[in-house]
């Protein structure tokens, strides 16, 4: 019945029309660099003049796509002081991801629901953006992750980077068929079920609420392919009780608060044994062999990613430290070095997305070396960490 009805108006299947008592909700399913959506987008606005237009948008993000991105407002050591260096990073490859497909097609990621509020505000019709706060979702997603899968997720972003493959608006289209998509859908669910909660099926109930509330009768709701058959389900279904527990950072759990002072409460116990078994020369030797199998691989990450001489020696300065305490990490500090001593210029910020994409813009954008100073000497802590505490405890015996 529906279906006749979305065809009786001559619209593809990317449109889907819902009742929901007196009201109309038309859902557009869009691929976020594509120029058919654009167009799409366009001809159901004109056509439908409806009460409302809703947006897979958020505050933040809208106005990071409407207006020129102010990069010289963007406060690294803040960023770095919050901790969130690697939800930045995550975003910055998302992005760079969506900017080389978006090249390859012409179109800029997002033009679509650009073009949604652009239309409806011209024509006076109210715009509602209806996503959560991409922050929240970030940093839920990042949460959600186990450790392990957190390396694989950005192992894979990264191999993702440098994947030349071309796509054509035609195997764009390809992918945003219902079948195509519930099986990509499905696959994520099965690789990475935590991921999709949070970036699927979360956003699905939350945009679904948010459309609900929207003012007027027939609404226009224009978001990603990915998501109508999940808003389509979820509007049929009050899950208004949910909105509160799916828009909040999720904190840090106990048994993760408690694990992070495992480390150095074994390490100190173990050297205070040492010292009483066998001596406080020997309780010495131990402690230089923690200082040097932590520095040693920590500066030489900050050597690999060519960081500053400064970065360097507080890398070998500061792993040793920071490796017995879980309030602060190594690449924390070299990357807060880092910024200080060479810090990023504006044009940087300008080029980052497209020197993302070539493994020597990585040595060469100051910005891209920041994350590095952050993630090498931060691993070569890590390997450090394991090296000195196998080498104090097995001296216990």
């Amino acid at each position: 019945m529906l279906d006749q009805e979305r065809v009786n108006r001559d619209y593809p299947s990317d449109v889907q029309i819902i009742h929901l008592g007196t009201r109309e909700i038309i859902l557009i399913g869009t691929a976020h660099i594509s120029r058919d959506s654009v167009d799409l987008v366009r001809r159901v606005i004109d056509k439908e003049m409806p009460d409302c237009v809703c947006v897979e948008l958020d505050a933040r993000r809208y106005d990071t796509l409407s207006k020129k991105k102010r990069w010289d407002s963007l406060d690294l050591k803040e960023i770095i002081r919050k901790k969130q260096l690697s939800i930045l990073l995550f975003n910055l490859i998302l992005a760079s991801y969506q900017k080389r497909l978006g090249d390859q097609l012409g179109v800029l990621p997002g033009t679509e629901l650009l073009a949604a509020v652009k239309t409806a505000e011209e024509r006076g019709i109210s715009v509602a953006l209806c996503d959560r706060d991409v922050r929240v979702t970030l940093r839920r997603a990042w949460h959600a992750v186990s450790f392990f899968k957190k390396n694989y997720l950005l192992a894979s972003m990264f191999a993702g980077l440098f994947d030349k493959t071309e796509i054509t608006e035609e195997k764009l289209n390809e992918l945003k068929k219902t079948d195509v998509l519930s099986e990509l859908m499905l696959e994520l669910g099965k690789a990475l079920p935590e991921l999709k909660r949070v970036l699927i099926d979360e956003r699905d109930t939350f945009l679904s609420e948010r459309i609900k509330k929207a003012e007027g009768e027939r609404i226009v709701a224009v978001v990603g392919a990915g998501h109508v058959e999940g808003i389509k389900k979820a509007l049929l279904e009050d899950r208004h009780a949910q909105m509160e527990d799916i828009n909040v950072i999720p904190p840090v759990s106990m048994v993760w608060k408690v694990l992070g002072w495992v480390i150095p409460l074994v390490i100190f116990t173990s050297l205070g044994i040492i010292a009483w078994q066998k001596g406080y020369d020997a309780a010495g030797d131990n402690m230089i062999y923690w200082i040097l199998a932590n520095g040693i691989p920590s500066s030489i990450g900050a050597i690999l990613a060519l960081a500053h001489p400064l970065t360097i020696v507080s890398a070998f300065a500061a792993s040793p430290v920071t490796s017995l305490t879980p309030v602060i990490g190594a690449g924390y500090v070299t990357a807060f070095v880092q910024v200080l001593v060479q810090p990023p210029i504006v044009s940087e910020f300008e080029t980052v997305l497209e020197d993302m994409s070539t493994m020597t813009g990585w040595w060469k954008n100051k910005l891209l070396k920041v994350f590095l100073a952050f993630l090498l000497p931060g691993f070569g802590s890590m390997i450090g960490s394991w090296i000195g505490g196998y080498e104090i405890i097995s001296n216990l015996f």
